[in-house]
């Protein structure tokens, strides 16, 4: 049942069970080995209001598209991440809790759809980022700007979409700010209350920095929101973590019993994000 307190956090939202488990996983499962319990999955996704029945047609799907793999043991039921995702979840580790470079460009020579960083400048070619390598392209060229800088501001604004991705982090930060004001004013909480609070915020942005295309910093408008966002970000996931942890450490577990308290993944995680918040 969802905290009280903090009842107002994911109103609104529309939260897809399959996406926030794979947040689940992506955040406090992958770090620690990539395996966990089927209930554990349910207390979760109930704590946000996921019932589970729609928590196990979730879990279904996931296994049928090759995302996770099940094991029976005695009554319970555990789920591991399959190899073939933790590369996938690797790189969307490293483009939610690492800084980003914001260096250059790359231009790829690919003939099928890209990831939303890219955007299409015609039949087979594809421009983004050079902080969003793409998986499965033919041929990648990096990139660096010779000459006309001043109007790369609005090139970029005419082939990205980034209007609707400034409201996305807008809304983002509105929302989660309150939710740093409420935590100053109030900062006795309980620690399935972190976790809670700490999978809301990770599903939210991941939604929104998945589709970033990670542009160059003078390619970006002035005073661009998705800074403010990811500082937000970075300084109420440091927040949560402590309390949020030690209720994964008392209450998760995999085949072999408890999932540990911290891990080097958690550990660089939270040297990474300090330089952000």
């Amino acid at each position: 049942m969802q905290a009280g307190r903090f009842r107002s956090i994911p109103e609104g939202l529309t939260l897809r069970a399959g996406h926030f488990i794979v947040t689940l996983y992506g955040d406090v499962v992958e770090p620690r080995g990539g395996r966990l319990w089927m209930g554990n999955i349910i207390e979760t996704c109930a704590s946000v209001g996921i019932s589970e029945t729609l928590v196990r047609t979730a879990v279904s799907r996931l296994v049928a598209a090759g995302k996770l793999r099940g094991q029976r043991l005695g009554r319970r039921s555990f789920y591991a991440l399959t190899p073939a995702v933790k590369a996938e979840f690797a790189q969307a580790a490293r483009t939610l809790f690492d800084p980003p470079q914001r260096k250059g460009w790359m231009l790829v020579q690919a003939f099928s759809e890209l990831a939303p960083p890219f955007v299409k400048l015609g039949e087979g070619w594809w421009l983004g980022s050079d902080e969003a390598a793409p998986a499965g392209a033919g041929v990648v060229f990096r990139a660096s700007l010779a000459q006309g800088g001043e109007g790369l501001s609005g090139l970029a604004q005419s082939l990205f979409s980034l209007p609707p991705l400034g409201e996305a982090y807008g809304a983002f930060h509105a929302r989660f700010g309150h939710l740093e004001a409420v935590l100053a004013a109030e900062p006795a909480l309980a620690p399935s209350e972190a976790l809670m609070l700490r999978l809301l915020l990770v599903d939210r942005f991941r939604a929104i920095v998945l589709k970033d295309p990670l542009l160059p910093a003078e390619a970006l408008p002035a005073d661009w929101v998705g800074v403010q966002a990811r500082a937000l970000f970075a300084r109420l996931y440091a927040r949560l973590s402590p309390l949020a942890d030690a209720h994964v450490a008392r209450y998760f577990v995999n085949a072999e019993g408890a999932l540990p308290h911290e891990t080097k993944a958690t550990l660089r995680r939270a040297r990474t994000l300090s330089c952000l918040a």
